[in-house]
């Protein structure tokens, strides 16, 4: 019979090449798991009102839209947070203030930051070519494995280029309020239908009593042009899937 001190070392090759498969086992699979859940991991979404919008998945951190409260924004709470990269309609005040930390981006092109690939296309802001207002960007990226298209800031009608650039997202952020420089109800209900988006999330209009030297106006005019479109209204937080179902949700976030 073999010695106890014979046994244990036939038994330590077997024991070590058990603990190594395992461990490779294991290292292969968080490698493999970890870039897969982060692809499809979906995202949560929080409005901090006006178009500004918190997108947290996929491994990073979106910020649209940061704004002073002034304008159409007095008396909100300006989102003073950290982001990985922020995107804006413009620089104007409401829609591109400089009040919180992470890579801005504001001109058109495409970039590559924080794992996202994100492109962005100019448009005028307001309906007359941009001469009162300048230009805007609209924008377009894939996070937590769904594709976004951020029409937060501009009241331009959609030409067929830009509709090639943003195709048909699973989320479309659209300013809905009306006034010089942002979609009013029925304008944003035809991009709506033209883009056909999962999910849209509106943005830029009054909750509440207008700020004086305002000239948007509340949501329900954008609700009432998508009449029989469903409607949810998840409060400041939304939690979205990797995958959505087809058809088209309204989100109203406040």
């Amino acid at each position: 019979m073999p010695s106890p001190a014979t046994r244990l070392r036939r038994r330590v090759p077997a024991l070590a090449t058990t603990l190594g498969v395992a461990s490779g086992l294991g290292l292969a699979m968080g490698l493999s798991a970890t870039p897969a859940a982060l692809a499809g991991s979906g995202v949560t979404i929080t409005s901090y009102g006006h178009s500004a919008l918190a997108i947290r998945g996929g491994g990073a951190t979106v910020l649209i839209n940061p704004f002073k409260a002034v304008g159409c924004a007095a008396g909100l709470a300006e989102p003073r947070i950290s982001a990985d990269v922020i995107l804006a309609s413009s620089r104007l005040l409401d829609e591109g203030a400089p009040v919180a930390s992470g890579r801005m981006l504001v001109a058109p092109g495409s970039y590559r930051v924080a794992g996202l690939e994100i492109e962005g296309t100019a448009t005028p802001h307001d309906r007359i070519g941009g001469r009162r207002f300048g230009q805007a960007t609209i924008w377009r990226w894939r996070q937590g494995g769904l594709t976004f298209a951020h029409l937060g800031g501009t009241a331009a009608a959609l030409k067929p280029e830009d509709q090639v650039l943003l195709g048909r997202p699973d989320v479309l952020i659209i300013g809905v309020g009306g006034g010089a420089k942002v979609y009013n109800g029925s304008e944003a209900a035809e991009v709506v239908r033209s883009l056909e988006p999962r999910r849209v999330i509106p943005v830029q209009y009054v909750s509440g009593t207008t700020p004086a030297q305002c000239d948007q106006e509340g949501v329900q005019p954008f609700l009432d042009a998508m009449a029989g479109t469903t409607i949810q209204r998840p409060g400041r937080s939304l939690r979205l899937p990797g995958t959505l179902p087809e058809g088209t949700v309204i989100e109203v976030m406040r």
